[in-house]
């Protein structure tokens, strides 16, 4: 029986032809060659009878993946899901005022490192350091790569194979698999786990005491527990600390800086209302609620804070150029007074159901004008971002019909 992938032609046939050769003058031998080996593998590998032999075929396939190769693999989308602050479209969406920043600073060269007052080397670390000691009252600051990255350089420095107590109700997964209890592991301190998956008592954190460096309150940002429950209060936690001469460390997660009580949404706790509580360190997320680009920050005692910076493993965490300008941006936002008008998120939460309304008659009235079939309905969205678990922010939908009516989908506005 004769196989049909002999019809194929052979690299050295297809490259001689007119198609390829005027393919070749644009692209670089090598890449079009490897293309070439690559598109035959696959019509090889395929069950299929009809393999191409024409040149013309193969020339239009390697160009087609030559250039989707050279497309960015990050592109805009438009999120439809009804969730603010989704994960995996990218979390917060910059503001202006950031974007600005990043693009000059990307430009040219900056003071990233060096003192201008003083003629000498200085930090990046203190960029951002004064901003957000005066918006959460901390009397110190850190940026690092993420929450998790600050968590992880926080216990490293605190307690370096020693214990670190948390109630079995704030083992929370974070994302991806990735969970609190691996997280602490990984920093090189040790998980001590207290009280019940529902209810943890002051006595369960105080009968552990014994050989624990810190104590870690986890705020539980992405899921709710109700029913017969208890926790212990942050303020309780850190009086416990300061009798035991342990630190107390504070996860906050979201990255809340301003309450939205008047929004109706309450629960998440700030920087400043965790410091006033009594913790020693408190973690954060830059990209979540606080609006700004992927950070963790560490808030908390100038000489917890001063011994952070001198870990090696700050360095491996370290933040570049680009994110301390975006912070910095979005956090003068908040100096100034206008980051529920400039920073998007914060714009997205504290829209008004009427506004929503219109913009989504707007886009069915586009859609219908296009042809397509659309209605528009009352619903629901979510924050997102681990941040405000039951919390429901009234919207509109627009749904899009589906051929024969019997089902739709909906856009979220």
């Amino acid at each position: 029986m004769s196989d049909a992938r002999r019809a194929i032609p052979s690299i050295e046939r297809l490259l001689s032809s007119p198609p390829i050769e005027n393919l070749l003058a644009r692209e670089s031998r090598p890449r079009v060659i490897a293309t070439l080996r690559a598109v035959q593998a696959e019509i090889r590998a395929g069950n299929t009878e009809l393999m191409p032999t024409d040149a013309e075929w193969y020339a239009h396939a390697v160009e087609e993946r030559l250039q989707r190769a050279t497309q960015p693999s990050l592109c805009d989308v438009i999120n439809a899901t009804g969730v603010v602050l989704h994960t995996n479209l990218g979390r917060a969406p910059l503001a202006a005022p950031a974007l600005a920043a990043m693009t000059r600073v990307a430009r040219d060269y900056s003071n990233l490192e060096y003192d201008l007052a003083a003629g000498r080397r200085g930090s990046r670390y203190l960029h951002c350091s004064d901003l957000l000691r005066s918006l959460t009252g901390a009397e110190a600051a850190l940026v690092v790569n993420n929450n998790a990255a600050a968590l992880v350089l926080t216990l490293n420095t605190i307690a370096l194979q020693r214990g670190v107590l948390i109630s079995r109700g704030e083992l929370v997964e974070i994302g991806d698999t990735f969970r609190i209890a691996e997280i602490i592991q990984r920093s090189g301190a040790l998980p001590v786990e207290v009280g019940a998956t529902n209810r943890t008592h002051f006595a369960d954190y105080a009968h552990a005491m014994a050989g624990a460096a810190a104590i870690l309150k986890v705020h539980p940002s992405n899921y709710q527990t109700t029913g017969f429950v208890a926790s212990v209060p942050a303020e309780e936690l850190a009086g416990l600390a300061r009798s035991a001469a342990v630190a107390f460390v504070h996860d906050l997660g979201s990255g809340l800086l301003e309450s939205l009580d008047d929004l109706g949404l309450s629960g998440e706790p700030t920087p400043a209302q965790a410091l006033a509580a009594g913790a020693d360190i408190v973690t954060m997320s830059g990209d979540k609620l606080l609006g700004g680009p992927q950070a963790g920050i560490i808030l908390g005692r100038a000489e917890l804070i001063a011994a952070i910076k001198r870990k090696p493993l700050c360095r491996a965490l370290r933040v570049d150029k680009l994110t301390l300008s975006a912070l910095e941006a979005t956090l003068h936002c908040y100096v100034r007074g206008t980051a529920r008008s400039d920073i998007p998120v914060l714009r997205m939460i504290a829209a008004d159901a009427h506004e929503l309304r219109a913009r989504a008659e707007r886009v069915a009235t586009a859609l219908q004008t296009a042809g397509i079939p659309v209605s528009v309905l009352p619903g629901t969205s979510a924050i997102g971002g681990g941040a405000f678990p039951g919390a429901e922010l009234p919207t509109s939908l627009v749904a899009i019909a589906q051929p024969g009516g019997q089902h739709q989908s909906t856009l979220q506005i």
